[in-house]
């Protein structure tokens, strides 16, 4: 394989519109992050903190080694899921019951990477609190925080968002040219050309144009929502209703900042230029968060004066008016509130009297849509259902709160926890579920159904973190209640987490007694899905007793299963496991592509943990005909496991023990730790791509055992074999250019050179493609 730069990760959305101006503040910015480790962009609501972050974001991505992270806050609304929401931003799929915070820590320790807070006001303590943690314990991050007041924490840079420039109006009269140069004239330009196309700033209409800018302060918020207006008027014509609009401002109290008063002003302006019919639809869009699609407009917002086959038409109106913004989303489009005006559309519902009945409409849906997954989930629909869902999540954490925060509504929230299960565990999401259900649990202890459903899927996920004492209280209540009430579905359920919690446990006969019991009862109920689910642990449970016949016709009957139903998320674990078994029966070939096809079928899910239990299979079974391609599969896998926060599944280390120390028999200590070093160093995708024996182009290893310099040195050593200035070094890694100088100097010491050339030779003999591919 052939060696090239480092790829680097970025998770920032795509811009839905042109970037426009902002230079000086980009550079500032950059400044600042050289500097200090935490930087807050502040100011007020519109004026542009975020879209200048995710810019600076873009802008450095190839500064930070391990990339550039965005954590979106707008849409949480509940400050206990603050660092879970970072680790799911941060593609942590944390399985232990470790503190979060700690497992965020143990993951960044060690990491070069940059930090994007967005809207952090509303849980400013909290994002306070773990800011200041993580700059203490985590020397390689960097965090850009937006928020309309400062964190408050030592050692934060903070930068005022200005608006943007305009020329000053009591001067003299620029030229036309010379205009177009402002960022406020622009902003409006460009988009005033997507509404009317041929719009040009001109001799004839530049003064009025201005004037529009400075009547909106400059604040691009404020313009974008007024350029909109051209589909319909003329520039003069808006000129005159923002001064007929904004000079009643001037009649009253000014209890407001001037620029938040001109936001308001231009908002009711807009709210005031919708139908009655859009206003409603605008108020009722407020209940959700982060977005929705046509379909939950229709079952939410309709009725009382908007027809179910008017919202369509509706959303359109408001999209044109730049209230709701469009976003692609695969085969479907979705669509947001900006913050600030979701804001002021929760303010007119409170104002409607309707808040209480669209919280609980929203509540519907969610139940309704989490019902329909459920019972979906074992089909051929199962990947767009996870995706759904996952586009949905701040709109069921919402409901789920609700259903926390209102009285009574604990039973409907347990339905809605208890129906994600399958959800859970796909999104890696195990200590959020968990939280979920505690909560509820604890908010009402009703015998019901609902309650022993939710207990028993507690326990699963609390057996899934290898978290036992408490897993087996909840399932002793479950077993007892759902005798009780007579469940057997919910019995078998429980007696399927019970096998499980043996199998983990290592005690294979225990769990071939409970996942025995819990696949008859399945059967006997008629639930297909949870037979199948039961079936595949009580065929591995055969295997690792040594029992190859019935484990074999085990997973043949799951794989029957799945197949019937085209089901993806089963049957990729099925094919994991049975893969082992084939694999102990000597059929390595059938065994390899057992475990290819099991991550194909996890991809679509991004089920990292599933990828990584095939990969570290694969490692075991590339020891006997390529054992350099094992020791860069284990290197692979361990990185992943500790993004987890959690060690190799305990009922196959095993296996994993054996088939390293056969692997470093056959190649040597040294060669072995060379490999799997090198498989530490890829990132996910590399490591994908390689043990599915894709073509693919991977960084080498930043640093060799015997290498005497330090992580960074190495970065900074590659750059300046680029033939990087010390100053360049600098704006590269954001950093101030008399670190650079330090480091090159360390560098020339540390390796007992004199010259920069002599680095660059290096570098250049330290190159070592990654092994080939196994035959």
């Amino acid at each position: 394989m052939t060696m090239t730069a480092p790829i680097v990760s970025f998770r920032l959305p795509s811009e839905l519109n042109s970037f426009v101006g902002r230079r000086h503040e980009i550079a500032e910015v950059k400044r600042l992050l050289s500097e200090a480790r935490l930087v807050t962009l502040v100011g007020v609501g519109g004026v542009g903190k975020t879209r200048l972050a995710l810019r600076v974001g873009y802008d450095l991505r190839r500064s930070f080694h391990d990339g550039v992270w965005l954590v979106e806050l707008a849409a949480l609304e509940s400050a206990e899921l603050l660092v879970q929401t970072v680790m799911e931003s941060l593609e942590i799929q944390d399985r232990s019951v470790r503190p979060s915070i700690e497992v965020l820590i143990d993951h960044l320790h060690d990491k070069h990477l940059l930090l994007i807070l967005d809207n952090c006001e509303h849980l400013l303590d909290r994002c306070a609190r773990m800011a200041e943690t993580l700059m203490r314990t985590v020397p390689g991050l960097r965090i850009l925080a937006t928020s309309r007041q400062s964190l408050g924490v030592a050692g934060e840079q903070t930068m005022p968002v200005p608006t943007l420039p305009m020329p000053d109006s009591n001067g003299s009269r620029p030229s036309t040219e010379s205009l177009k140069q402002f960022d406020a004239i622009r902003l409006f330009a460009e988009r005033a050309q997507a509404v009317l196309p041929g719009f040009e700033v001109t001799e004839a209409n530049q003064e009025v144009v201005a004037r529009i800018c400075h009547r909106l302060d400059g604040i691009p918020l404020a313009i974008e929502l007024a350029a909109v207006r051209l589909r319909a008027i003329s520039v003069e014509q808006l000129l005159t209703r923002l001064d007929d609009r904004f000079r009643l401002l001037t009649m009253g109290a000014r209890t407001a900042m001037p620029r938040q008063q001109t936001l308001r002003a231009l908002i009711d302006w807009s709210y005031g230029l919708c139908t009655d019919q859009e206003r409603l639809l605008w108020a009722r869009l407020s209940v959700f968060s982060g977005g929705l699609d046509l379909e939950a407009a229709e079952q939410v917002c309709s009725g009382d004066g908007i027809l179910t086959d008017e919202v369509v038409d509706l959303v359109v109106g408001l999209v044109g008016k730049s209230v709701l913004a469009r976003e692609e989303h695969e085969t479907t489009v979705r669509y947001r509130l900006l913050e600030t005006i979701r804001q002021y559309g929760r303010e007119r519902l409170r104002e409607s009297g309707e808040e209480a009945e669209l919280k609980a409409r929203h509540r519907d849906w969610c139940h309704d849509l989490v019902s329909r997954a459920q019972r979906e989930w074992f089909g051929p629909h199962q990947v767009a259902w996870f995706m759904r869902l996952h586009n949905e999540h701040s709109n069921l954490r919402t409901a789920l709160d609700y259903c926390l925060t209102t009285p009574g509504e604990a039973e409907r929230g347990l339905a809605i926890a208890t129906a994600l299960r399958f959800y859970w565990i796909a999104a890696a999401s195990l200590r959020e579920g968990r939280t979920w259900l505690d909560r509820l649990l604890s908010a009402g202890a009703e015998p019901t159904p609902a309650r022993a459903g939710a207990l028993c899927l507690d326990a699963r996920l609390a057996v899934l973190q290898s978290d036992f004492a408490p897993a087996a209280e909840m399932l002793d209540e479950c077993h007892s209640l759902s005798t009780k009430l007579g469940d057997a579905g919910i019995l078998a359920g429980a007696a399927y987490v019970s096998g499980l919690a043996a199998l983990i446990q290592r005690d294979f006969t225990g769990a071939v007694t409970f996942l025995g019991a819990a696949v008859e009862g399945h059967r006997e109920a008629g639930e297909d899905m949870g037979m199948v689910n039961a079936l595949m642990y009580l065929a591995t449970a055969h295997s690792l007793l040594g029992h190859s016949d019935q484990a074999e016709a085990q997973y043949k009957e799951c794989l029957a299963l799945c197949e019937a139903r085209e089901d993806h998320w089963f049957r990729s674990y099925t094919l994991w496991v049975y893969g082992i078994e084939l694999w102990r029966q000597g059929d390595t070939a059938g065994a390899v592509e057992m475990e290819r096809e099991a991550i194909r079928l996890k991809r679509p899910f991004d089920d990292r943990l599933g990828i990584a239990l095939c990969i570290e299979a694969l490692a075991w079974m590339a020891v006997d005909g390529a054992a350099e391609r094992a020791a860069v599969l284990f290197g692979a896998s361990q990185e992943s496991w500790r993004s987890f926060g959690a060690p190799l599944l305990s009922y196959l280390s095993g296996y994993h023990d054996a088939s390293e120390a056969r692997a470093r028999e056959r190649l040597g200590g040294r060669a072995f730790e060379t490999g799997f070093r090198k498989g530490t160093e890829l990132i996910p995708d590399e490591a994908i791509a390689y043990a599915m024996c894709e073509s693919v182009q991977v960084a080498e290893p930043a640093r060799e055992a015997a290498s005497p310099l330090t992580r960074r040195e190495l970065e900074i050593a590659q750059l300046v074999a680029q033939g990087m200035t010390n100053k360049a070094i600098a704006s590269t890694l954001v950093i101030a250019q008399r670190t650079a100088e330090g480091h090159v100097e360390h560098i020339l010491n540390k390796l007992g050179f004199n010259s920069r050339a002599q680095i660059a030779a290096w570098v250049g003999e330290r190159e070592q493609p990654l092994p080939g591919r196994s035959p």
